[in-house]
Protein backbone atom coordinates (compact mmCIF):
# COMPACT_ATOMS: atom_id res chain seq x y z
CA UNK A 1 0.00 0.00 0.00
CA UNK A 2 1.51 3.28 -0.88
CA UNK A 3 1.73 6.35 1.28
CA UNK A 4 -0.65 8.43 -0.28
CA UNK A 5 -3.16 5.52 -0.15
CA UNK A 6 -2.83 5.45 3.62
CA UNK A 7 -2.80 9.21 4.02
CA UNK A 8 -6.24 9.51 2.08
CA UNK A 9 -7.24 6.87 4.00
CA UNK A 10 -6.33 8.69 7.23
CA UNK A 11 -7.67 12.14 5.98
CA UNK A 12 -11.35 10.48 5.10
CA UNK A 13 -11.70 8.57 8.61
CA UNK A 14 -10.86 12.08 10.05
CA UNK A 15 -13.53 13.63 8.34
CA UNK A 16 -15.93 11.48 8.86
CA UNK A 17 -15.43 11.62 12.76
CA UNK A 18 -15.89 15.22 12.28
CA UNK A 19 -18.81 15.04 10.42
CA UNK A 20 -19.93 12.26 13.50
CA UNK A 21 -19.11 14.69 16.16
CA UNK A 22 -20.88 17.89 14.21
CA UNK A 23 -24.21 15.98 14.03
CA UNK A 24 -23.77 14.84 17.40
CA UNK A 25 -23.55 18.75 18.56
CA UNK A 26 -26.45 19.75 16.03
CA UNK A 27 -28.47 17.23 17.89
CA UNK A 28 -27.32 18.27 21.21
CA UNK A 29 -28.17 22.11 20.02
CA UNK A 30 -31.30 21.26 18.50
CA UNK A 31 -32.60 19.65 21.73
CA UNK A 32 -31.37 22.92 23.97
CA UNK A 33 -32.77 25.03 21.94
CA UNK A 34 -35.99 23.52 21.89
CA UNK A 35 -36.36 23.20 25.76
CA UNK A 36 -35.07 27.17 26.09
CA UNK A 37 -37.84 28.29 23.55
CA UNK A 38 -40.50 26.52 25.19
CA UNK A 39 -40.00 28.50 28.09
CA UNK A 40 -39.24 31.20 26.24
CA UNK A 41 -35.54 31.31 26.64
CA UNK A 42 -33.56 33.50 23.48
CA UNK A 43 -36.76 34.37 21.77
CA UNK A 44 -39.32 37.05 21.72
CA UNK A 45 -41.78 35.56 24.26
CA UNK A 46 -43.62 37.75 26.66
CA UNK A 47 -43.71 37.27 30.39
CA UNK A 48 -47.25 36.20 30.37
CA UNK A 49 -46.59 33.16 27.82
CA UNK A 50 -43.07 32.51 29.69
CA UNK A 51 -45.14 31.66 33.31
CA UNK A 52 -47.83 29.86 31.31
CA UNK A 53 -45.52 27.10 30.11
CA UNK A 54 -43.30 27.03 33.45
CA UNK A 55 -46.67 26.33 35.12
CA UNK A 56 -47.65 23.80 32.98
CA UNK A 57 -44.25 22.03 32.89
CA UNK A 58 -44.74 21.94 36.91
CA UNK A 59 -48.46 20.46 36.36
CA UNK A 60 -47.50 18.09 34.43
CA UNK A 61 -44.06 16.97 36.13
CA UNK A 62 -46.58 16.76 39.28
CA UNK A 63 -49.32 14.44 38.02
CA UNK A 64 -46.06 12.51 35.95
CA UNK A 65 -45.04 11.85 39.39
CA UNK A 66 -48.34 11.14 41.25
CA UNK A 67 -49.14 8.82 38.66
CA UNK A 68 -46.26 6.45 38.59
CA UNK A 69 -46.82 6.55 42.43
CA UNK A 70 -49.64 5.10 41.85
CA UNK A 71 -48.73 2.60 39.43
CA UNK A 72 -46.63 1.19 42.24
CA UNK A 73 -49.35 0.00 44.46
CA UNK A 74 -49.76 -2.34 41.64
CA UNK A 75 -46.77 -3.57 41.58
CA UNK A 76 -45.50 -4.08 44.94
CA UNK A 77 -41.94 -5.30 46.22
CA UNK A 78 -41.78 -8.96 46.67
CA UNK A 79 -40.42 -10.39 49.82
CA UNK A 80 -39.27 -13.92 49.02
CA UNK A 81 -39.23 -15.69 52.12
CA UNK A 82 -37.83 -19.45 52.91
CA UNK A 83 -39.71 -22.09 51.75
CA UNK A 84 -41.68 -23.65 55.05
CA UNK A 85 -41.65 -27.14 54.23
CA UNK A 86 -38.31 -28.62 53.12
CA UNK A 87 -36.24 -31.69 53.49
CA UNK A 88 -33.68 -32.09 56.26
CA UNK A 89 -32.25 -35.51 55.74
CA UNK A 90 -32.43 -39.08 56.73
CA UNK A 91 -32.58 -39.36 60.74
CA UNK A 92 -29.62 -41.52 60.40
CA UNK A 93 -27.88 -37.97 59.23
CA UNK A 94 -28.49 -37.42 63.06
CA UNK A 95 -26.42 -37.68 66.07
CA UNK A 96 -27.08 -36.81 69.63
CA UNK A 97 -27.64 -32.53 70.34
CA UNK A 98 -27.52 -30.01 68.45
CA UNK A 99 -27.66 -29.40 65.11
CA UNK A 100 -27.70 -25.64 63.88
CA UNK A 101 -26.69 -26.20 60.30
CA UNK A 102 -30.22 -25.61 59.03
CA UNK A 103 -30.65 -21.78 61.38
CA UNK A 104 -29.14 -19.78 58.59
CA UNK A 105 -31.49 -20.98 55.77
CA UNK A 106 -34.89 -22.23 57.67
CA UNK A 107 -33.82 -20.86 60.67
CA UNK A 108 -34.29 -24.42 62.87
CA UNK A 109 -32.23 -26.32 65.28
CA UNK A 110 -32.55 -29.91 64.67
CA UNK A 111 -32.09 -31.61 68.13
CA UNK A 112 -31.98 -35.66 68.64
CA UNK A 113 -32.16 -37.34 72.50
CA UNK A 114 -32.32 -40.14 73.74
CA UNK A 115 -35.89 -40.57 72.30
CA UNK A 116 -35.97 -38.93 69.25
CA UNK A 117 -35.98 -36.11 67.02
CA UNK A 118 -37.35 -32.57 66.88
CA UNK A 119 -37.04 -29.20 65.72
CA UNK A 120 -36.68 -26.14 67.58
CA UNK A 121 -37.97 -23.16 65.66
CA UNK A 122 -35.29 -20.17 66.09
CA UNK A 123 -37.47 -17.71 67.12
CA UNK A 124 -37.15 -16.09 71.14
CA UNK A 125 -40.44 -16.00 72.55
CA UNK A 126 -39.92 -12.71 73.59
CA UNK A 127 -39.81 -10.14 71.31
CA UNK A 128 -38.89 -12.38 67.91
CA UNK A 129 -35.36 -11.98 68.03
CA UNK A 130 -32.99 -14.91 67.20
CA UNK A 131 -31.09 -17.34 69.64
CA UNK A 132 -28.07 -18.56 69.66
CA UNK A 133 -26.83 -21.81 70.55
CA UNK A 134 -23.31 -21.71 73.09
CA UNK A 135 -21.83 -25.18 73.31
CA UNK A 136 -19.85 -24.11 76.01
CA UNK A 137 -22.46 -23.14 77.89
CA UNK A 138 -24.79 -25.41 76.76
CA UNK A 139 -28.13 -23.51 76.12
CA UNK A 140 -29.90 -21.29 73.72
CA UNK A 141 -29.15 -17.44 74.88
CA UNK A 142 -30.93 -14.70 72.73
CA UNK A 143 -28.98 -11.80 72.50
CA UNK A 144 -31.38 -9.14 72.80
CA UNK A 145 -32.60 -9.41 75.98
CA UNK A 146 -31.01 -12.17 78.05
CA UNK A 147 -33.85 -14.82 77.47
CA UNK A 148 -31.92 -18.32 78.31
CA UNK A 149 -33.68 -21.75 76.91
CA UNK A 150 -31.48 -25.22 77.66
CA UNK A 151 -31.55 -28.06 75.17
CA UNK A 152 -34.94 -28.61 74.60
CA UNK A 153 -35.83 -25.55 74.18
CA UNK A 154 -37.67 -24.74 77.69
CA UNK A 155 -36.90 -21.45 79.12
CA UNK A 156 -35.72 -20.77 82.37
CA UNK A 157 -33.73 -17.20 82.51
CA UNK A 158 -34.41 -14.01 81.36
CA UNK A 159 -38.01 -12.16 79.79
CA UNK A 160 -38.80 -14.78 77.51
CA UNK A 161 -42.69 -15.88 78.33
CA UNK A 162 -42.37 -19.56 77.01
CA UNK A 163 -40.57 -22.68 75.74
CA UNK A 164 -39.36 -21.90 71.83
CA UNK A 165 -41.45 -23.38 69.53
CA UNK A 166 -41.34 -26.41 67.63
CA UNK A 167 -42.29 -27.26 64.06
CA UNK A 168 -44.00 -29.48 62.57
CA UNK A 169 -41.60 -32.68 61.07
CA UNK A 170 -42.50 -36.45 59.67
CA UNK A 171 -41.12 -38.81 57.44
CA UNK A 172 -42.02 -38.98 53.18
CA UNK A 173 -42.10 -42.34 51.41
CA UNK A 174 -38.47 -42.02 50.93
CA UNK A 175 -37.46 -41.86 54.57
CA UNK A 176 -36.01 -38.54 54.43
CA UNK A 177 -37.56 -35.93 57.10
CA UNK A 178 -39.16 -33.59 56.33
CA UNK A 179 -39.99 -30.11 58.17
CA UNK A 180 -43.14 -27.67 58.63
CA UNK A 181 -41.97 -24.23 60.36
CA UNK A 182 -45.92 -23.33 58.58
CA UNK A 183 -46.97 -25.23 61.65
CA UNK A 184 -45.59 -25.15 65.06
CA UNK A 185 -46.43 -26.40 68.36
CA UNK A 186 -46.11 -24.47 71.36
CA UNK A 187 -46.16 -24.50 75.14
CA UNK A 188 -48.48 -21.33 76.52
CA UNK A 189 -47.57 -20.32 80.04
CA UNK A 190 -50.02 -22.02 82.57
CA UNK A 191 -51.78 -24.09 79.64
CA UNK A 192 -51.27 -27.74 77.98
CA UNK A 193 -48.15 -28.53 76.48
CA UNK A 194 -48.25 -29.38 72.52
CA UNK A 195 -44.73 -30.72 72.65
CA UNK A 196 -46.16 -34.59 72.67
CA UNK A 197 -48.39 -33.92 69.55
CA UNK A 198 -48.36 -36.40 66.70
CA UNK A 199 -45.93 -34.47 64.57
CA UNK A 200 -44.08 -32.93 67.07
CA UNK A 201 -41.85 -35.28 68.14
CA UNK A 202 -39.71 -37.97 65.68
CA UNK A 203 -39.58 -41.02 67.85
CA UNK A 204 -36.87 -43.50 66.96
Amino acid sequence: MSSSESSGREERSSRDQSAKVTSEEKIKEGTISKFLKFFGKGGLVSPIVRRRRMVTALVLGFLGTNFFMFLRFFFPRTLFEPKTVFRIGYPSDFGYGIDTKFQKDHRVWVVRNSEGIFVIFATCTHLGCTPDWKPSENKFKCPCHGSGYDTEGVNFEGPAPRPLDRAKLEIDAEGQIVVDTGVLFAWPKGMRSQFQDPGAFLRL
